[in-house]
């Protein structure tokens, strides 16, 4: 128990500091913005207490937010992300259900099945990050266009994090 709670922990400070200090920096075009620090809420645990994962998703995109000066926007998008997130688990739920002793990984319940319930929640955090960023539907498709280049990158990128990170 102890030793799960020192690597969600360690995640946590990762991805604020992966997304911080390296996918901030990296500027190649409008068209799209690589997120991934949301990989720490996709990974906790399905049995996860909502009001505990949505106060560490408030933390986490808070953490993301003073270190872009964005003023909350990725905090709310990120509670807003960890608000679905049991929709998303209920929704995508294996045929015998998920185990509450076994991790949200690929080696568990497949890749078709992270990329689903993963590319959900992050096609929904952008669209509601983007347009709360805009706040305007003054550049609908534009913006509509950026959510789903986005989206697609970042699941990339989520899915290589927790390649990298989730080892059993």
């Amino acid at each position: 128990m102890i030793k799960q709670n020192i690597r969600y922990i360690i995640l946590f400070l990762v991805s604020v500091l992966v997304q911080t200090l390296i996918f901030d920096r990296i500027y190649i075009t409008s068209y799209f913005s690589v997120y991934v620090y949301f990989l720490f809420i996709l990974l906790l645990p399905v049995n996860a207490n909502k009001y505990t994962v949505m106060a560490l998703a408030f933390l986490l995109g808070l953490s993301v937010d003073i270190f872009n000066s964005t003023q909350g926007l990725h905090a709310a998008a990120t509670v807003l992300l960890a608000y679905l997130r049991p929709f998303a688990l209920r929704f995508f739920s294996p045929r015998d259900d998920y185990e509450p002793n076994k991790d949200l990984s690929v080696r568990n319940y497949g890749l078709i099945w992270f990329l689903k319930y993963a590319g959900v929640l992050i096609f929904t955090h952008h669209l509601f990050l983007f347009y709360l960023e805009l706040f305007s539907f003054s550049f609908f498709f534009f913006t509509l266009l950026r959510v789903v280049l986005s989206s697609i990158i970042s699941l990339f990128f989520v899915s290589l994090g927790h390649f990298l990170f989730v080892r059993e």
